[in-house]
């Protein structure tokens, strides 16, 4: 009886055991949805970005040349104005005093060369004559060369004096945009180069300059491209989501700074509408790179093995696959995977995140790669990255 009753107890176990087995294989969850695409295969510029600021191609301070009373201001404050546009004037009186007193000099010189030359020429007669010696005809002549001389004395005074009556009129040395005037009128000037002798400032404003600073691995970079060609450049302001001016690097320091390892750099904008203004701030990319196909994947399929960065793969049968890639710059909300996938390779752009373990089954749908509208990839305040990329067939016409 003992022993029946122990072969009725294990078979009762192993009835338990089946039916539990059955039920759990009966509850399987079924394998996971995921969207795979092969990966987007476009011509692609790589590009470079860096941080400057705008600088006025040239900035002059206008200050009087004389001294004197201002007696006008001819602009209104943030004026554009031309070159030779007349800005201050001064009370010309006293220039115009100092101009008829030179003059009259000059006039009193005149008639001391005509008197010398007339006593020179008697004086020479009377040689003949043997009336007068040889001592007294050289003094006349030495007189006549006096003359002559206070003659040219008095006539670079009467230029001068004509430069001072000039220079009550104070005309702006450039073209450009004119500050606020720091001088009223009825104001006493007295014309230097001191900080406080100085009446106004003129920027011009087209074209406009882009300094910034590269590192000297871009430098190399830059020199060696510009053997074959030069490289674009685009510029955009801290409020813009797009590059939409462009221009060309027209300059680079003669030094690389020993303390920081940068070097300075210039480009050439245009600002015909004169909206750029110097001291602002901008983001500026230079082409990096020839134009090359490279393979574009959604930067929300790349995921992270440790160091690794890796795609997951569906394979035929549909069991999954990590590959490790090498990744590059961003594209249009595309991540460009510069090595270790084929363009026949099934990614996994949706559902990654229901990935357990490598070689798991999964159910793929067939899905596309496309890019992301430029507007949609960086708010206006997030920082830009390092370096990016555009698609070829989207550079702006001009480059």
């Amino acid at each position: 009886m003992r022993t029946v009753k122990i072969v009725a107890a294990c078979a009762v176990m192993a009835a338990a055991l089946y039916g539990c087995s059955s039920k759990s294989e009966a509850q399987a969850p079924p394998a996971p949805s995921v969207t795979v695409a092969v990966p987007l295969v476009q011509a692609v510029q790589d590009w470079d970005e860096f941080t400057g600021r705008f600088e006025a191609t040239q900035s002059v301070e206008v200050r009087a040349r004389v001294g004197g009373y201002i007696t006008g201001v001819h602009f209104r404050d943030g004026d554009y104005v031309r070159r030779g546009q007349l800005l201050f004037s001064l009370d010309p009186r006293p220039a115009q005093a100092a101009l008829a007193s030179a003059r009259a000099q000059l006039s009193q010189a005149q008639a001391q060369l005509t008197l010398a030359q007339s006593e020179l020429e008697r004086a020479e007669t009377l040689l003949e004559a043997q009336a007068v010696s040889q001592a007294e005809v050289d003094t006349r002549r030495g007189a006549l060369q006096t003359a002559q001389a206070a003659i040219a004395a008095a006539n670079a005074n009467v230029r001068a004096r004509q430069l001072d009556l000039e220079f009550t009129r104070v005309t702006a040395p450039i073209s450009g945009r004119v500050s606020d005037r720091r001088v009223d009128a009825g104001n006493l000037v007295a014309g230097g180069s001191s900080a406080a002798d100085v009446l106004t400032t003129v920027v011009s404003s087209a074209p406009i300059h882009f300094v910034f600073d590269a590192s000297e691995a871009v430098l190399l970079k830059y020199q060696r491209q510009a053997r074959r060609s030069a490289a674009p450049i685009q510029v955009r302001l801290q409020d813009e989501t797009t590059f939409t001016r462009s221009g060309t690097l027209d300059f680079t320091d003669n030094a690389v700074d020993t303390a920081s390892g940068v070097v300075r750099l210039r480009a050439v904008i245009a600002n015909a509408d004169g909206f750029l203004k110097p001291g602002m701030f901008g983001q500026a990319r230079l082409a990096g790179a020839g134009v090359y196909d490279a393979m574009l994947v959604p930067d929300a399929a790349i995921a992270t093995d440790q160091a690794r960065r890796i795609v997951y793969v569906v394979a035929g049968d549909g069991s999954v696959m990590p590959k490790p890639v090498q990744l590059g710059p961003l594209v249009d909300g595309l991540r460009v995977v510069r090595s270790g996938l084929e363009p026949t390779d099934r990614v996994i752009i949706n559902g990654v995140q229901r990935i357990q373990q490598p070689g798991m089954k999964v159910q793929p749908r067939n899905g596309q790669i496309r890019p992301v509208a430029r507007e949609a990839q960086v708010p206006v305040t997030q920082a830009a990255p390092a370096s990016t990329a555009t698609l070829a067939n989207s550079l702006p016409s001009g480059d």
